[in-house]
């Protein structure tokens, strides 16, 4: 589609809306470039609020077509209520599914409760939401660790530990309780979709779908087919992933498939860095960020992915490839031992005054 000329789309303010005048604003796209511009530049800042509750109205009717589309799937659950789990929750919830958070450990279920709660709020106050839309997505959400809770799903998402013996236990007991047509779809971040499939007893109706960390915030999905996968299969989540807002991008079963590959040797290697004493967590997230222009240092993203995230993910790897950049460095296994965690501890390679999730 060629977009050569210039076009304006004007969107006259609501005269009812309290503080605005009245007046327009414009957005002009001229060779594929966009800028907001304002008629009246002394109205811009009252407008801007107003604009901003426009443009989320506008991407959660898109949303609301999409989920419409995502072939009949009406209620979604997430098995696994960690730090992961909890923002794909966030994500499904928030494109208008019914929405089930599952966990085995009622504890886990009492801290993401509060924690996403509190992003919906955060995103209120910020006025990315509404605080009727934010009450309609938190009302879509539940919570429970009886897994028979799952049996109306018409997809799963697992989002728990990188073992595979912990996962194909799991998918044993949903095999059992979700319907025939229920699509599993696993997060996994660095193992084999197709060795997970053999273990689920409906290898065709499994895919892979690796969020990434905050999910609730970042868009894109790795997805990966396992041998046995079936278009149908592939369809489904490819459609249920759009319609939950996300971005999927499709890779081949193969061990870290994009980000990982490239992400968990750089991460033990700064963490091996810090441990021969080159240089401490906060210069070097500052190095990198000033060089490479990132918006968080690896030390961060470490600490809000989990420490004992990171190790049982490097372990994984490591087995399955044998590759030494992958094997977990000895600070690594010190600080979760330690229960130096991240931000879910308050205390990683930095401290923090709150668990609250990231974004909102």
């Amino acid at each position: 589609m060629n977009y050569g000329s210039s076009f304006i789309i004007r969107l006259t303010t609501i005269r009812s809306a309290p503080n605005i005048d009245a007046g327009e604003c414009a957005y002009e796209t001229n060779a594929g470039s966009a800028r907001l511009t304002a008629h009246k530049t002394q109205k811009r800042a009252k407008a801007e609020p107003l604009f901003r509750v426009v443009t989320a109205n506008m991407v959660q009717l898109r949303a609301d077509e999409n989920s419409m589309t995502a072939h009949g799937i009406r209620t979604a659950a997430v098995a696994g209520a960690g730090t992961m789990g909890a923002g794909i929750a966030i994500t499904i919830a928030r494109g208008g599914f019914k929405t089930i958070l599952y966990d085995n450990a009622q504890a886990a279920l009492d801290r993401a409760k509060p924690l996403i709660e509190a992003f919906f709020s955060k995103s209120v106050e910020r006025g990315k939401l509404s605080r009727e839309r934010s009450a309609e997505i938190i009302a879509n959400l539940s919570f429970t660790s009886d897994i028979t809770r799952l049996g109306n799903c018409d997809f799963v998402v697992e989002a728990i530990f990188e073992d595979i013996p912990m996962k194909c236990g799991l998918y044993a007991q949903l095999e059992k309780v979700c319907p025939p047509h229920t699509v599993f779809a696993s997060n996994a971040s660095t193992l084999s979709i197709t060795q997970l499939a053999a273990g689920c007893g409906r290898p065709d109706r499994f895919v892979g779908m690796h969020y990434c960390l905050p999910a609730q915030v970042m868009k894109l999905i790795e997805m990966s087919r396992g041998i046995y996968t079936s278009e149908q299969t592939w369809d489904i989540a490819w459609q249920f992933a759009l319609a939950t807002g996300q971005h999927p991008v499709e890779t081949r079963d193969t061990p870290g498939f994009i980000l990982n590959y490239f992400c968990v040797p750089y991460h033990n290697d700064v963490i091996r860095i810090i441990e021969a004493g080159v240089a401490a967590p906060a210069d070097i997230d500052r190095a990198m960020k000033r060089a490479f222009d990132f918006a968080m240092g690896p030390c961060e993203l470490l600490d809000m992915i989990g420490l004992d995230t990171h190790l049982r993910g490097t372990e994984a790897f490591f087995a399955i490839t044998n590759n030494p950049r992958l094997a977990p460095p000895p600070l690594l296994r010190r600080m979760v031992a330690a229960g130096l965690l991240g931000r879910k501890t308050k205390r990683g390679f930095y401290e923090y005054e709150s668990a609250a999730m990231f974004g909102g």
